[in-house]
């Protein structure tokens, strides 16, 4: 009797409520990394990676033994064919690069922007005129150390106890009248935030000139506007590694990066590095949300406190 009555119930169910199994969700980076290659997704975007990946290669190997040599002679021929190195190099992979602002246009300028990926690289060192601030460890990665060291990289380690010797370099490059670009977060991201400034990070700032504000925002693939399913593509964090990361970005179709150049400032109108490290923090979010969010864009000023 109990089995019959069970029976109609299930049979008076609504059918809503009857789901034999929960929905499954494929994700949108299916699989590890290499596996990629064996999806079922057109031949074309293979094709279209491995001459992307050959060109770029080969462009590098070529540049090289140039920088090779530019870099030990006097003047400035080092620093823009460093500059065209990265522009070319942005074209062969298929990153269009839009500017939104101008550049400082003072010697000894500190670039401060947010970070999210290897692709930044190539991306602001095809647009200004400066050295970068990088980890350590990336100079002693084969092949990316030695195009970094030719770029005229200052590397930075984490021990205290050569944190003085690396700051007096950056203030020497600034003191010489050379530009750097800085990443404050200290850290990658996922790209859909721009985590914190760290202080310490702009403690050279006091030697520079003026300090500019950078949001730089991957917002076009395919000739679509990026939405947040995309950015996982680009960012570039934790414990990825970059051959697999530069592999899936080679497949796809034209991507494009926006990079938003916000107005310059005198680091001296700020009474601390703390008040310059979050004004100049609230204004690269700032500019990053509405890159995230296709809006129209014009460059933001520093506002130092009281303003």
């Amino acid at each position: 009797m109990e089995a019959v009555i069970r029976s109609t119930e299930e049979a008076l169910r609504p059918r809503r409520l009857r789901r034999a199994s929960p929905l499954r969700f494929q994700p949108w980076l299916p699989g590890a990394a290499w596996g990629d290659v064996m999806d079922t997704r057109p031949i074309g975007g293979r094709f279209r990676a491995v001459r992307r990946i050959t060109t770029a290669v080969i462009w590098t190997i070529l540049a090289i033994p140039v920088q090779s040599v530019l870099i030990r002679l006097p003047g400035r021929a080092k620093i823009s064919f460093a500059r065209t190195y990265h522009a070319v190099l942005c074209r062969l992979i298929g990153m269009k690069v839009q500017v939104v602002g101008s550049l400082s246009g003072v010697p000894s300028t500190l670039y401060v922007s947010n970070h999210s990926s290897w692709l930044d690289i190539l991306v602001l060192g095809s647009v200004i005129d400066a050295a970068f601030v990088s980890k350590a460890e990336v100079g002693q990665w084969p092949g990316a150390g030695t195009v970094a060291r030719l770029g005229r990289t200052i590397f930075v380690s984490r021990k205290r106890n050569h944190t003085g010797r690396e700051a007096e370099e950056i203030q020497q490059r600034l003191a010489t009248g050379d530009n750097v670009i800085l990443f404050p977060e200290g850290t990658s991201n996922d790209g859909t935030r721009v985590l914190p400034f760290r202080s310490s990070f702009l403690a050279v700032a006091q030697n520079a000139q003026r300090v500019q504000p950078v949001s730089i925002v991957y917002d076009r693939l395919g000739g679509l506007p990026a939405c947040r399913r995309d950015r996982p593509l680009f960012a570039w964090y934790g414990d990825m590694d970059i051959a697999s990361h530069f592999w899936r970005i080679a497949r796809r179709p034209g991507a494009r990066a926006t990079v938003l150049l916000h107005e310059p400032a005198d680091p001296a109108t700020f009474p601390d590095r703390k008040s310059l490290t979050a004004a100049a923090s609230e204004v690269v979010a700032e500019g990053a949300a509405l890159l995230r969010q296709n809006r129209p864009v014009e460059p933001l000023r520093l506002r130092p406190p009281g303003a």
